[in-house]
């Protein structure tokens, strides 16, 4: 039976490129313009899967999403860092000089900004998703418009890419994590867990539970304040671990259950830094 993948974007997306790269071409897309829509795709059973930016190594964390994650009990089941590439594509038989518009989303026009600036005759209009604006051209045949899109998109649309990564900067990465509903079962090869807990506003609280990741040793690879609705100056962290032996992550979970309040797992995976 075929997975239903909620991905953020339309086909040709770089959501899309990770859920293919996770299950393979035999998918079925469910596709939301929103984060929100993904999150209650899964709620209410149309998609079993979900594809989820979390942070980028320009534009940094995705914090709304912590909190979706975290306040709809989804669980974290993998994660992949993709390289963003920004391609520039159209319908074929043009040049750049034919091009009078690029519409893409406003992140991928921000970090293409440079490349236009040596482009002055084409303007930049913001819109919805990137590959989105893609499958538009090639369906209503629009010439004299052209997408940043990823190179999966110009693929699945057939359009000519007439500019090649033209994002300013290079070493431009994003983090995704898979989520679902269910808990999954534990397997073998998981050596990374995305933790969630809040803290007694007290004097060393935090360099406590800190000392103990370090004892158990696990490595913290991320940690990211929230405030806490309704109660100011109160604060959720979230931190993201990797270790080489279980039983000592079960150990660490078992001090800051005791230490912390409100500790939840959010998942448990295996580390997608190649």
């Amino acid at each position: 039976m075929k997975e239903t993948i909620a991905i953020q974007g339309a086909e040709g997306s770089n959501h899309h490129k990770v859920a293919r790269d996770f299950y393979g071409n035999d998918i079925q897309l469910k596709e939301c313009m929103s984060f929100d829509v993904l999150v209650d795709s899964l709620l209410d059973k149309t998609a079993n899967l979900g594809v989820m930016a979390l942070e980028n190594t320009i534009a940094g964390s995705i914090i709304p999403n912590y909190a979706l994650i975290d306040n709809n009990n989804l669980h974290i089941i993998g994660e992949e860092y993709l390289n963003i590439h920004h391609h520039l594509m159209c319908l074929g038989n043009q040049t750049i000089e034919d091009i009078k518009e690029v519409w893409s989303h406003p992140m991928a026009l921000l970090q293409c900004k440079e490349f236009f600036k040596k482009h002055p005759h084409i303007k930049l209009v913001e819109d919805v998703d990137t590959a989105e604006v893609a499958k538009r051209i090639s369906k209503e045949n629009l010439k004299g418009i052209a997408a940043i899109a990823p190179k999966i998109a110009a693929e699945i649309f057939d359009l000519a890419i007439i500019e090649d990564e033209i994002q300013t900067i290079k070493d431009n990465s994003t983090r995704f994590v898979i989520v679902q509903t269910n808990e999954p079962a534990i397997n073998e090869e998981v050596n990374k867990a995305s933790l969630k807990f809040q803290l007694n506003h007290k004097r060393g609280s935090l360099a406590a539970i800190l000392n103990v990741l370090s004892d158990c040793k696990m490595n913290l690879t991320k940690i990211q304040s929230l405030p806490v609705i309704e109660m100011p100056w109160k604060y959720s962290f979230f931190v993201d671990v990797t270790f080489e032996e279980y039983k000592e992550y079960e150990k660490a979970k078992a001090i800051i259950e005791i230490m912390a309040e409100e500790f939840k797992i959010l998942g448990t995976y295996k580390n997608g830094r190649k």
